[in-house]
């Protein structure tokens, strides 16, 4: 089963050198989940600050600079994973470096059929790069 690490955390806690050092230990923590068959993509996002959000209302889109909604901690980046149950996740998420400064929130993945798979994505998006 799939299951979204979803990593909050307060934006201005880590510094620069921190965060570096967290990417270069979530690649080694990614490539471990890789060789052992449990990693499936993760990546870093961008300050709320850039962020940008769509909202339904009355029958309409609405777009507003920020993030949907004020909060201590936010949304820094996600690991998608694959594990056999909610204990093996949990303990990946335990072990997770980008956690290390608030929390990583365990969501299980519905799977939906009809979706393009990842392999046909990526090979689209290559062909449209050349």
């Amino acid at each position: 089963m799939q299951y979204m690490l979803l990593i909050y955390l307060n934006e201005a806690g880590p510094t620069e050198e921190q965060r570096a050092k967290c990417y270069e230990d979530m690649i080694a923590f990614c490539q471990k989940l890789d060789s052992e068959g449990r990693y499936v993509l993760t990546a870093p996002l961008h300050p709320t600050s850039t962020a940008t959000s769509v909202r339904a209302s009355a029958g309409k889109r609405l777009v507003t600079d920020g993030p949907f909604a004020e909060t201590r901690e936010q949304l820094g980046g996600f690991l998608l994973i694959n594990a056999a149950n909610l204990d093996e996740a949990i303990e990946i998420a335990k072990q997770t470096p980008a956690g290390q400064w608030g929390t990583v929130e365990i969501r299980p993945v519905i799977e939906v059929s009809g979706l393009p798979d990842r392999h046909d994505v990526e090979m689209k998006a290559s062909r449209s790069t050349h």
